[in-house]
């Protein structure tokens, strides 16, 4: 049985207030049912993210859509190194993964989209320089700008030795740090 107009408008609307995307639980509390949900993906006004996180198609687009939906997924991730970098504006390297650090134990991430390559960081490694940005549909923890161009260096035969002193050299020039 199709989901009523009602409820596919009731759905719409706490899409939108999300910023139009959600996670399948955050539907639920808000009483959305499930039905309703694939009903609007079967009218191609949702879209899946990956497991449990969904997209209102025509909501207002966001360039950090991947990392609103890694955010969601794994609230306890921060995001690191190239995404760190792209984030802050330091690189001009388009990341084909978001990166994100986890603390020890944590279990590793199995998403198709986004892809992620996930960094065990531990003690002050992992809470030092987290900055977190309030974003409509999620709260993103990201790394400050002198720790992400520190943590590339450190991480220089996984990102290249070249990736980690165009940052260096960009957060100089724009002033982000100080030695």
């Amino acid at each position: 049985m199709p989901p009523s107009p009602k409820a596919l408008a009731h759905a719409e609307r706490a899409f939108r207030q999300a910023g139009g995307i959600l996670r399948t639980r955050d539907a639920l509390r808000r009483r959305i049912h499930p039905r309703t949900l694939y009903g609007l993906r079967d009218l191609d006004r949702l879209t899946s993210l990956g497991r449990g996180v969904w997209y209102l198609v025509d909501a207002p687009a966001s360039e950090h859509l991947d990392l609103i939906a890694v955010a969601l997924r794994y609230p306890r991730a921060v995001i690191c190194l190239t995404s760190a970098l792209s984030w802050h504006g330091l690189t001009t390297q388009l990341p084909t993964r978001v990166h994100i650090a986890l603390p020890p134990g944590f279990p590793q991430p199995r998403t198709r989209f986004p892809p992620v390559r996930a960094f065990r960081f531990s003690g002050r490694a992992y809470t030092a320089g987290v900055e977190t940005h309030a974003l409509p549909a999620a709260t993103l923890r990201v790394y400050g700008v002198a720790k992400t161009v520190a943590d590339c260096f450190k991480f220089r035969n996984y990102m290249g030795l070249d990736v980690a002193l165009e940052a260096l050299r960009e957060g100089w020039r724009k002033r982000r740090f100080s030695m």
